[in-house]
């Protein structure tokens, strides 16, 4: 009887209704989604960029040098971070996502902990190695659940909330990892943090729903296609090998600059760590509420009309943050820096939604995370890996001449010229985006 019910319930798989992922749930379940993933994600920001208020007491400890500061913030975590994220994307293309998410954000909270009992400072290089390798297997396989719980028409807006959490989190590293750091240290300040991030792993494996599970799940796994030819394919396109290069040079900046920021703020402006990392942390927090609300809301209108908006509007902010930024950086004092700060930081985190959505759209729906991996591969290589010691050995460089201060701002002002060529990508990329659309 056994085998003579096989065939019968294969029928009635196969007569099941097909149906879009988007469709699978209610949306109160959709922003139930978001939520947890948010709140992943700005656990993942945190631990990523909590250094950034830590670099002053670190180097003071290790009397290490503004390049090895670039190489600890820089290299030391995107190594890992941007040569796992590839395999890693490539098995959460066709596996369990929810499940890649959990363990991911379990190593790299242990790896967090573990900065802070570092003896040496290249122990705690290592424990940053290992942060980026955990952290390889959040954001692709994140977007790529979104891009499914979410329809196109409402992608962008969703991806821009979630994005926010990188402005969450960069918040919450710089005000409480700021204060801890002022009171406590900065050892002080990376086990909190871990201790956060463990505290989210049960929430993630009981609330996270992964749609192929669901019956009637429309898109199945591409299981034959090989990753050379899933990277083939992608870069065979112009509109993504164009977004691609915009998404390199903007972090080039997002990270060769901002990771400075904190540490110019206490160096030009005479603010102590505490005072620099909640002034910093504020102005990051109400410019990407500003920019992803305003960016994803654009973009969906728009590209509502003409799928090509998406990467237009992108690269409109991108053009416009640049004189912005100069001008912030070059200010006499922070009363004057900050209100310009707020404004550029609003036009920088406006491109993100958009310029991801613009992602999705190209990439097809059985190669998400792949596109995002691949991004990130390069994206994070060279503008997290490089762009940290960039400035950092620009800073050096300037500092003989101009002092530490004014070395650190010259440095940073080289740096977000980077933003003119984003821009142009993302304009390129509109040219083609209608022909290279897969959704």
């Amino acid at each position: 009887m056994t085998q003579n019910r096989e065939p019968t319930k294969a029928l009635e798989r196969a007569a099941e209704p097909r149906r879009w992922p988007w469709e699978l749930y209610a949306p109160r379940e959709r922003r139930r989604f978001l939520l947890v993933l948010f709140l992943i994600g700005t656990s993942n920001f945190v631990d990523k960029n909590i250094i950034g208020v830590l670099l002053e007491q670190i180097k003071i400890e290790f009397q290490a040098s503004d390049t090895k500061l670039g190489l600890l913030s820089g290299i030391a975590f995107a190594f890992f971070y941007a040569t796992l994220g590839i395999p890693v994307a490539r098995w959460a293309d066709r596996g369990n996502r929810k499940f890649i998410i959990t363990v991911s954000l379990a190593i790299w909270s242990v790896m967090t902990g573990l900065c802070g009992f570092a003896a040496t400072f290249w122990q705690l290089a290592a424990a940053r190695f290992g942060v980026g390798a955990g952290e390889a297997g959040a954001i692709p396989p994140a977007q790529s659940l979104l891009a499914e719980y979410y329809p196109p028409t409402e992608r962008a807006r969703a991806i821009g909330i979630f994005m926010m959490s990188s402005t969450a989190g960069y918040a919450v590293a710089l005000v409480l990892g700021g204060w801890i750091a002022q009171h406590y240290g900065w050892r002080a300040a990376f086990a909190v943090v871990a201790v956060l991030g463990m505290g989210l792993v049960p929430l993630t494996h009981w609330m996270l729903k992964e749609p192929r599970h669901a019956p009637g799940f429309a898109i199945q796994p591409n299981t034959r296609e090989s990753t050379f030819a899933a990277i083939y394919a992608l870069l065979g396109k112009p509109a993504y090998r164009n977004i691609l290069a915009a998404i390199v040079a903007y972090f080039l900046m997002a990270y060769g600059g901002m990771v400075f920021i904190v540490s110019l703020m206490i160096r030009a402006h005479g603010l102590n760590v505490a005072q620099a990392g909640a002034t910093f942390g504020v102005i990051s927090a109400l410019g990407a509420a500003i920019g992803t609300f305003s960016g994803g809301a654009l973009g969906d209108r728009l590209s509502k009309r003409d799928i090509a908006w998406l990467p237009r509007v992108a690269g409109v902010g991108m053009i416009a943050a640049l004189p912005l930024y100069e001008l912030a950086l070059y200010a006499p004092t922070i009363v004057v820096m900050a209100p310009l700060l707020l404004l550029a930081t609003a036009f920088m985190w406006g491109v993100s939604p958009p310029m991801y959505a613009a992602l999705h759209a190209v990439c097809g729906s059985k190669r998400r995370a792949m596109a995002v991996a691949v991004a990130f591969f390069f994206a994070n290589l060279i503008g997290l890996g490089l762009g940290p010691v960039i400035a950092g050995f620009l800073s050096d460089t300037f500092a003989v001449a101009h002092g530490t201060a004014q070395g650190l701002r010259y440095a940073l002002m080289v740096v977000m010229v980077v933003f003119l060529p984003a821009g142009l990508f993302l304009f390129r990329a509109a040219r083609f985006l209608k022909t290279d659309s897969e959704d």
